[in-house]
């Protein structure tokens, strides 16, 4: 049979998010055999329907594709792969872009699906993985790749598969996708403190008023320095995790002054005009660090698990709120920034940016060179978690055996309702059930 390198590489994106998405397409684009991302071809996109659906403007802001992805279900999902596979124009590299337990219900899926050639699979992390290392690793095991954005997170992800006796040959050391930008360069006359918001950190209302006061109270103390809140979804979207307390919300409460605003839009576009990245362990402080942009993270709320910014430890960067007021900046430690892959060029033991895909590169071609593929061979069995993993598969409901539904006007509609019920039950309703019952 010829290599599938013979002939255009098709290649398959499945994400849950507007972040994962965006990491999904470029990662398809830096790792698809051909002479570099700009030739390569573009993945066909597919998000998965769910509580954090992106909506068609959150696509677009991540700028990674003119083609608005189809939304479906995972078993529609499945369905594809199999009947690309009949049509003889099956994929070759499927990129799932999905938290830990969606990817083991799809790896499934695949392996159920018992394709004569079945695609090479790609799997990995969106940014800084700061929680559940252990069980997402685990959850991802059996994918023919599992992406690593740094060396520091290619060392941990092997010692944890090494750990329990699963093979650790599919974690490939590269890099975040979508780094890049002109390196910062200060501008006469501007000064802009930027902070990136995280949906889920802090969690609290509490927490997250404080970090709202303590921007309008620096912004009243540097009046010349314009103060931006960067927030990643608008009223009533969602991202990967679902944000309880709006900052928008919260922001109506207080009085600001006129160099306090909220901005939205491609991070990019927003570190570009950035003199200092300010957040508790959002993934654009390694995009800031990258481009040399001033970055802090902040301890004002502990340096805690739970918050991510134990990430930080040793980079140099945790600072305060009271240090920033009294206008501290803080530097990077530069061998901290080479373990992370970010900034890191001319570093002892560093590769260009440009590089960093190669290896990645390397074994999806050598993958799509070579025979069928075994059967994925996942470390979550019935026999190693015969009590975890029937539950997670469950959730899922791949089962393609069972009636295709009928897409319809009135299910959309239905859906799209559903989908706005949940999200006002999150922000409005369950915080004052908690309340109530003095939760």
């Amino acid at each position: 049979m010829p290599s599938r390198t013979d002939r255009t590489v098709r290649v398959a994106v499945l994400a849950d998010s507007d972040t994962r998405w965006k990491w999904g397409v470029l990662t398809a684009r830096r790792i698809t055999p051909a002479s570099g991302p700009e030739s390569a071809p573009a993945p066909t996109g597919f998000v998965l329907r769910g509580r954090a659906t992106p909506t068609t403007r959150q696509l677009a802001e991540t700028a990674v594709s003119d083609t608005v992805p189809r939304e479906v279900t995972g078993a529609e999902f499945l369905r594809e792969v199999r009947d690309a596979a009949e049509r003889g124009e099956g994929y070759d590299v499927v990129v799932l872009a999905l938290v830990g337990g969606t990817v083991r219900a799809v790896l499934q899926g695949i392996a159920d699906l018992a394709l004569d050639r079945r695609p090479v699979l790609v799997t990995g992390y969106v940014g800084v993985v700061y929680e559940k290392l252990a069980d997402g690793l685990l959850l991802r095991h059996g994918a023919d790749v599992v992406l690593a954005n740094s060396r520091h997170d290619a060392e941990r992800f092997r010692a944890v598969y090494e750990g329990v006796g699963a093979d650790p040959g599919s974690v490939v050391e590269a890099a975040l996708p979508f780094l890049g930008g002109a390196p910062h360069k200060p501008e006469p006359g501007r000064d802009t403190l930027v902070f990136a918001a995280q949906p889920s950190v802090p969690v609290t209302k509490a927490e997250r008023a404080y970090v709202l006061r303590r921007l309008v109270e620096h912004a009243r103390l540097h009046p010349d320095r314009e103060v931006l809140l960067k927030l990643r979804s608008r009223p009533g979207e969602h991202t990967t995790h679902l944000e309880e307390f709006p900052y928008q919300k919260l922001v109506r409460e207080l009085p600001t002054p006129p160099n306090f605003r909220l901005v939205y839009g491609h991070m990019g576009e927003v570190l570009d005009r950035t003199d200092l990245l300010v957040t508790v362990s959002s993934t654009a402080a390694l995009e800031a660090l990258h481009r040399r942009i001033p970055t802090a993270i902040l301890t004002d709320l502990g340096v805690r698990e739970p918050l991510g910014n134990h990430h930080f430890i040793g980079s140099g960067l945790l600072t305060s709120f009271d240090a920033l007021d009294k206008g501290a900046v803080p530097e990077p430690d530069e061998p901290w920034l080479a373990r992370q892959g970010v900034g890191a060029e001319g570093l002892p033991g560093s590769l260009p940016y440009e590089q960093a895909f190669d290896a990645a590169r390397e074994r999806v071609a050598r993958l799509l060179a070579g025979p069928a593929l075994p059967p994925v061979a996942p470390y979550y069995t019935a026999e190693t978690a015969g009590g975890y993993l029937p539950g997670i598969l469950a959730r899922h409901r791949l089962d393609l055996s069972a009636p295709e539904p009928r897409e319809s006007g009135v299910r959309r509609i239905v859906r799209e309702a559903a989908r706005g019920a949940y999200r006002h039950g999150v922000q409005r309703v369950a915080p004052v059930i908690r309340r109530l019952g003095e939760l």
